[in-house]
C-alpha cells in the first residue's frame, strides 16, 4: 500500500466498523480530492467503495444530499454507486486520521464494476467503437437529466449552484481563474472581460427547466465506467444545480483539439437524443460551455498548486486565450 494509503487505512477500517462491514480486503485506490478505498466484504464477497471526504469541500448536509440523489438515480434505473447506511442508519460516519490530524466524513457505496471509459478509449483502435462508447455516455447523461428534471429533492436537500454566479461570477465556485499566475496582465484583462461577457450571456439564457437541474458536473471519461454494453457513472463529488450543456461540455472538453472531435461530439449528442430531446438552439450554446469548463478547470488548478499539471495548463491557457479573444455569445 502507498504511503497515502497507509496514512488513511486506520481511518478506513474505523469507518467500515461503523457500517458493520468486516473487510476481507481494504485496497487503496486513489487520493485526489477524496481518499478512496475498494473493500471486499468478508461476509458475502461484495465489492464496496469507501470514500473519506476532504474536510473543506462539503458539509454533512451537502454530503447527505449527494447520497439522496445517487440513491434516487439508482432507483430510476441509472447505473451509479448505491449508497449504504451505517448500523445506526446514517449515511456517513466521521473518522479521525491521526497521521494528518484531520477529521473526515466517510461514506460507503456498492462498487461499480467495469473499466474507466478513459482507459477504454485510449487503447481502442477502432474509431467506430470509440464513437459507440461516446454514444453510451450521451445516453447515460440524458437518463440522468431525465431523472433530475422529474425529481423533487426532499426537504433540506442542499447542493451548490453552478449558475451564472457559480461559474462566472466574481467568486466562482472553483476559484478565480483570471488570477492564475501563469497569465500576463493583458491575458488577465482579457479573461476578466470574457468572464463578464459569459456571465451576462448566462443571465440572458436563464434557467429553463428543460436544461437546468441537478447535474453531475464532472462527467468526464474518468468518471464513466464501461461494462460490456452498459455505462455507469461514478464520483458525484461536484454534483450541483446547473445547465445540461455543462455536463456535455465536461464530457467533450478534453477532445477539442483532436481531429476526431466533431465525430465524437456528434456521437455523444446522438446518444443523448436517443433518450432525451435537446433543441438545436440549446445545443448552439455548447461552444460557450466548453469555454466555461476550460476556465473552471484553470480555477480548480489554481486552488490545487501541488498537482503536477504544468504541461496541461500551458496548453489550456493557450486555448482559452485564443478562444476568448474571438468569443461572441449566441444568447
Amino acid at each position: 500500500m502507498s504511503e497515502a494509503g497507509q496514512a488513511y487505512a486506520p481511518a478506513a477500517r474505523q469507518a467500515l466498523a461503523a457500517f458493520g462491514v468486516a473487510p476481507a480486503e481494504v485496497r487503496f485506490v486513489n487520493m485526489s480530492e477524496n481518499v478512496t478505498f475498494r473493500v471486499t466484504d468478508s461476509r458475502d464477497g461484495a465489492l464496496l467503495v469507501l470514500r473519506l471526504h476532504r474536510p473543506w469541500y462539503h458539509d454533512i448536509e451537502e454530503l447527505k444530499s449527494e447520497h439522496q440523489w445517487t440513491r434516487a438515480l439508482v432507483e430510476a434505473g441509472v447505473a451509479a454507486p448505491e449508497p449504504l447506511l451505517t448500523t445506526a442508519g446514517d449515511s456517513f460516519t466521521q473518522v479521525d486520521v491521526p497521521a494528518t490530524g484531520e477529521r473526515r466524513w466517510a461514506g460507503l457505496a456498492r462498487w461499480v464494476n467495469g473499466e474507466l471509459l478513459d482507459h477504454v478509449v485510449k487503447r481502442e483502435t477502432d474509431p467506430a467503437a470509440t464513437l459507440r462508447y461516446f454514444g453510451q455516455l450521451g445516453s447515460l447523461m440524458a437518463a440522468m437529466h431525465d431523472q433530475a428534471t422529474g425529481w423533487t429533492p426532499p426537504s433540506g436537500f442542499r447542493r451548490h449552484a453552478l449558475d451564472a454566479d457559480g461559474l462566472m461570477g466574481p467568486a466562482p465556485f472553483w476559484g478565480p481563474f483570471w488570477d492564475h499566475p501563469m497569465f500576463s496582465a493583458d491575458q488577465r484583462d482579457l479573461l476578466l472581460r470574457t468572464r463578464d461577457t459569459l456571465h451576462a450571456a448566462l443571465m440572458r439564457y436563464g434557467k429553463p427547466a428543460r436544461t437546468f437541474s441537478l447535474i453531475h458536473a464532472d462527467l468526464h471519461p474518468r468518471n464513466v465506467v464501461i461494462h460490456g454494453s452498459h455505462a455507469a457513472v461514478i464520483d458525484f463529488d461536484d454534483a450541483g444545480f446547473g445547465w445540461h450543456q455543462y455536463d456535455l461540455a465536461v464530457a467533450l472538453v478534453s477532445y477539442q483539439d483532436d481531429g476526431a472531435f466533431p465525430a465524437i461530439r456528434d456521437a455523444c449528442i446522438a446518444g443523448y437524443r436517443s433518450v432525451r430531446a435537446i433543441s438545436d438552439g440549446d445545443l448552439a450554446l455548447l461552444p460557450m460551455f466548453l469555454l466555461i469548463r476550460d476556465l473552471a478547470q484553470i480555477g480548480w488548478c489554481g486552488q490545487r498548486p501541488e498537482l503536477p499539471r504544468a504541461d496541461n495548463l500551458a496548453r489550456l491557457s493557450e486555448r482559452v486565450c485564443r478562444i476568448a479573444a474571438r468569443f461572441e455569445p449566441v444568447c
